[in-house]
């Protein structure tokens, strides 16, 4: 099989656990790029958390930011935009202040939290992307929905860490029963993320497939998150991180190392070492006389090891 296109998530999957990109990691997908890989970052991150990472591993494909909800290679030229309305998010804003949460409206270019006393157990649900400070606007107010009165938001998504699971059910069945314009989607057991109805990781996979004309076998995607199994059953090949919760391993074609042990640079290893470059193949298939086969591969796999 040849594979055309990589997706990535980014948290549990690029990102060990201190936040950064290993060497090995870094090194591998220099490795896909030279063959040819469109490589796509897919990601409930705001779009510069996002793009960030695309520039630092050398990335110039699309990224698919905010949950499928914002597509671009630059901030200012979006392919795909959704958002959800400016009144639903006051309304839901609204809902989501009676019950005990983090609440952030994630719009490209800034973000509005709510300040909220957190329980030390669940410090790490609630501390987001602070490094990106100073290229990301945040700000934290004592109550969304006053602030909304005076400057109504229309962000592609918002996210929601609760403290209590019955909390987040209730939250969740609210929402789906009042509003059939947006979706609640959980990515962590207390953490769920709302987008316009219509909008996925997946969907946006789907966008940028049909605007490289790369069909749905010739993909393969990694992740880590429950919002990553849509993806990865509709892939050619869907990779589950070895740090990845059961329900996702068991949704997928192929299990690797976790995100501290580099699971994205085995994955790639395993995979993409014995596939010849892309340039090398269009060459073979479009050639008017047969050419005789040749190893190639001889050349290439010492590249990784």
């Amino acid at each position: 099989m040849t594979y055309k296109m990589l997706v990535l998530n980014i948290d549990g999957t690029l990102l060990q656990e201190n936040g950064r990109i290993h060497k090995q990691t870094r090194e591998a997908i220099e490795f896909a790029l030279q063959k040819g890989i469109h490589i796509i970052l897919a990601t409930t991150r705001n779009f510069p958390a996002a793009k960030r990472i695309a520039k630092s591993l050398k990335l110039k494909d699309y990224i698919i930011a905010h949950h499928g909800a914002f597509i671009a290679k630059d901030i200012g030229k979006p392919i795909y935009v959704h958002r959800v309305h400016e009144q639903i998010t006051s309304e839901i804003t609204a809902l989501l202040e009676s019950f005990s949460c983090q609440i952030r409206l994630v719009n490209e270019k800034f973000l509005i939290g709510n300040k909220i006393k957190v329980p030390n157990n669940m410090m790490a649900k609630v501390v987001f992307q602070s490094a990106n400070r100073f290229m990301y606007q945040e700000r934290y107010v004592d109550s969304i929905s006053e602030k909304l009165l005076d400057q109504p938001v229309s962000p592609p998504n918002m996210e929601v860490v609760f403290f209590d699971e019955k909390d987040m059910d209730d939250a969740k069945r609210a929402i789906k029963e009042m509003y059939d314009e947006v979706v609640c989607i959980p990515i962590e057991p207390l953490k769920m993320v709302i987008v316009p109805a219509g909008v996925s990781k997946l969907t946006g996979v789907k966008f940028v497939c049909s605007q490289y004309g790369i069909k749905r076998h010739e993909v393969v995607s990694i992740g880590a998150g429950m919002d990553d199994i849509p993806l990865m059953n509709w892939s050619g090949m869907g990779v589950a991180m070895g740090n990845s919760p059961k329900e996702v391993q068991d949704a997928a074609d192929w299990i690797t190392r976790t995100n501290n042990d580099n699971g994205v640079a085995y994955m790639v290893k395993e995979h993409f070492r014995k596939q010849y470059r892309l340039g090398f193949l269009n060459k073979l298939k479009n050639a008017e006389e047969p050419i005789e086969e040749f190893d190639l591969i001889s050349a290439e796999e010492n590249e990784l090891k």
